[in-house]
C-alpha cells in the first residue's frame, strides 16, 4: 500500500531518536551502505525495539557501529540480520537498484506480458508448471498465441522446480514450453513459443464493463495493482460506472498484489462517496514514530475517506451500500486493506479464495540526510522497503495477517478457468448467482498453489506509502 505522505524533516530525525547515533561525519566509505541500512531501520523499523542490535542504546558512538557494520562485506546480509523472524515479517526488502524497486512500485518493469501462477505439479513438493493469468496489453505477449489458462511446464526445455524457477525466469528472452491440462495431469504437448521482456508500462485497469440482465447493471472492474501513476484511469472507469448508473459492482481483486495506501484509499471513496472525511484506516508504527506524531500531528496516523485524487481532480463515487469483491490467494496488502476498511461501513461480499494476510506496509527508504529520495547518495544506489507500519480499520481490526476469510469459498479451477469480464467466467458468475441475476453454479478440481509472478519478485505483496 501506498500513501502521498509527507514524512520526516532532519528535525523529526533528531526528536524521536535521541539516543541514537546520528554522527556520520565519521563513517568510512567502506561501511556507508550498512551505515544507511542501520540507521534507517533504527528510526522507522515496525518491529524495531525487537532486535537487540537496533536498540538506540545498542552502539556508544559512531566508531563502535562502524566496527559492527564492518563485519558484513553484504548490505542485503547486514539488513536480513535486522529483521525479525521471518514468519512475522515476511515482507521487508532490500535493493542494490533503486530504479528496479521504483518500477516495480509504479507499475513500470521488466516484463514480456505473461502473468502468471505457478503451481505445485499433483503429488509433488518440487516440481511446478505455471499458468497463463492474463496477458498484458502492448506487450510481447499479447502479439503471439498465448491466452489465459495455457500451461507451461519448461522454460527453454527445462523442467520447471521450486528451486530453478527464479533464474529460468529472470532472463530477458526466453522460450515456453507448453503442456495439455486434463484434471490435474501435465501433459507436453509440443507447443513452444519464445516472449521478449522489455520496459512495460502496465495499466492496472485490465477490465471495466457494465453487464446488463433484467433490473440489474452490474458493473464489473478487474484492477490488478495500486498504481497512483495510474489514479486517472481508475477514476475513469468508475466515472463511466456511474455514467451508466450501475445497481451493483463487482470489484476483481483476484491478481491485485497490492501497491498505494493512498490509491486504496480513493478506491474506496470511489466505492462509496458518502464517507468523506471519516476514518477508512489507522496506521500504527514503532513506538517512536508513535509518539512523535501522536505529539506533534495525529492526524498523520490515519487516512480518511476524499473526494480527490492525488493530482486534486473530482473522484466519481457510487455511493454503494454493498460491494462483491473477487479474491484469490494473490490478493494482497492494498488490496486487503480496501476489503477491511469498507467493512465497518458497507456490506463487503468477498467471493473466491483466502487472501495473502498482509496487514503491514512499507516506505522507501534512500541513503539522504533524511532517507527520501531528494539528495540521496550518488555512491550507490541501494534503498530499502522496511515494513514500517501496521494497519487497522475504523473498528480497530487489523489481525488478518491468515488472511481475509471470503463469504463464498470458490478457487479458480485451471480446467474451467473462463474468459475475464465474461458473466459465465466462475467467479463473476458466482458473483451475478448471488446478486440475483445468474443461477448457475460450478464444481472444479484444485491443485495446491506454489506462487504466482506478481510476488515472487524481490518486492512481495508490497503496500506502501511516500515519502517525499
Amino acid at each position: 500500500m501506498k500513501i502521498k505522505y509527507i514524512l520526516i524533516l532532519i528535525a523529526l530525525l533528531l526528536s524521536v531518536s535521541n539516543c541514537a547515533i546520528k554522527d556520520d561525519l565519521n563513517v568510512p566509505e567502506s561501511v556507508q551502505v550498512n551505515n544507511f541500512v542501520w540507521k534507517g531501520l533504527n528510526l522507522y523499523y515496525l518491529w524495531q525495539a525487537d532486535v537487540t542490535n537496533l536498540d538506540d542504546n545498542r552502539f556508544e558512538n559512531q566508531s563502535q557501529l562502524n566496527d559492527f557494520l564492518s563485519g558484513y562485506s553484504d548490505p542485503k546480509v547486514l539488513f536480513n540480520s535486522l529483521r525479525v523472524d521471518a514468519t512475522i515479517d515476511r515482507f521487508s526488502v532490500i535493493f542494490n537498484d533503486y530504479d528496479a524497486l521504483e518500477g516495480i512500485l509504479s507499475g513500470n518493469t521488466l516484463n514480456n506480458g505473461v502473468d502468471y501462477g505457478l503451481k505445485y505439479k499433483s503429488g509433488s513438493t518440487t516440481d511446478i508448471f505455471g499458468w497463463v493469468r492474463y496477458i498484458i496489453p502492448n506487450s510481447d505477449a499479447s502479439t503471439k498465441n498465448i491466452n489465459r489458462g495455457a500451461i507451461f511446464y519448461a522454460v527453454d526445455g527445462i523442467p520447471l522446480t521450486s528451486s530453478n524457477y527464479k533464474s529460468l525466469l529472470a532472463n530477458t528472452i526466453y522460450t515456453l514450453n507448453f503442456a495439455d491440462y486434463d484434471n490435474g495431469l501435465i501433459t507436453p504437448n509440443g507447443l513452444s513459443i519464445q516472449v521478449t521482456k522489455s520496459n512495460l508500462s502496465e495499466n492496472p485497469v485490465l477490465i471495466s464493463n457494465v453487464i446488463n440482465q433484467g433490473s440489474h447493471k452490474v458493473g464489473y472492474v478487474m484492477y490488478n495493482g495500486f498504481f497512483s501513476g495510474f489514479e486517472t484511469q481508475l477514476n475513469d472507469a468508475f466515472a463511466q460506472l456511474k455514467a451508466q448508473q450501475v445497481s451493483d459492482l463487482v470489484l476483481d481483486l483476484r491478481y491485485n498484489s497490492g501497491g498505494s495506501i493512498a490509491t486504496a484509499t480513493r478506491l474506496a471513496s470511489m466505492i462509496t462517496g458518502q464517507f468523506q472525511g471519516q476514518i477508512f484506516a489507522k496506521e500504527q508504527w514503532n513506538s517512536k514514530l508513535q509518539a512523535y506524531w501522536n505529539t506533534t500531528n495525529p492526524s498523520q496516523l490515519t487516512d480518511v475517506f476524499t473526494n480527490v485524487l492525488g493530482n486534486g481532480a473530482s473522484i466519481s463515487s457510487l455511493n454503494l451500500t454493498k460491494i462483491y469483491i473477487l479474491t484469490s490467494k494473490s490478493t494482497a496488502s492494498a488490496s486487503e486493506l480496501v476489503i477491511n476498511g469498507l467493512k465497518p461501513y458497507i456490506n463487503v461480499i468477498q467471493i473466491g479464495d483466502v487472501t495473502i494476510g498482509k496487514n503491514v506496509g512499507s516506505i522507501t527508504l534512500y541513503d539522504s540526510p533524511n532517507f527520501a529520495r531528494e539528495g540521496r547518495s550518488t555512491k550507490h544506489k541501494y534503498a530499502m522497503q522496511p515494513i514500517v507500519l501496521k494497519t487497522q480499520n475504523k473498528a480497530d481490526f487489523g489481525d488478518y495477517q491468515n488472511g481475509l476469510q471470503p463469504n463464498y469459498l470458490l478457487v479458480e479451477d485451471l480446467g474451467n478457468l473462463g474468459i475475464l469480464g465474461n458473466s459465465n467466467e466462475p467467479l463473476l458468475q458466482k458473483a451475478l448467482q448471488i446478486i440475483g441475476v445468474n443461477k448457475t453454479s460450478n464444481n472444479y478440481k484444485n491443485l495446491k498453489t506454489f506462487i504466482d509472478v506478481q510476488c515472487h519478485d524481490a518486492l512481495e505483496s508490497e503496500m506502501y506509502k511516500e515519502i517525499k
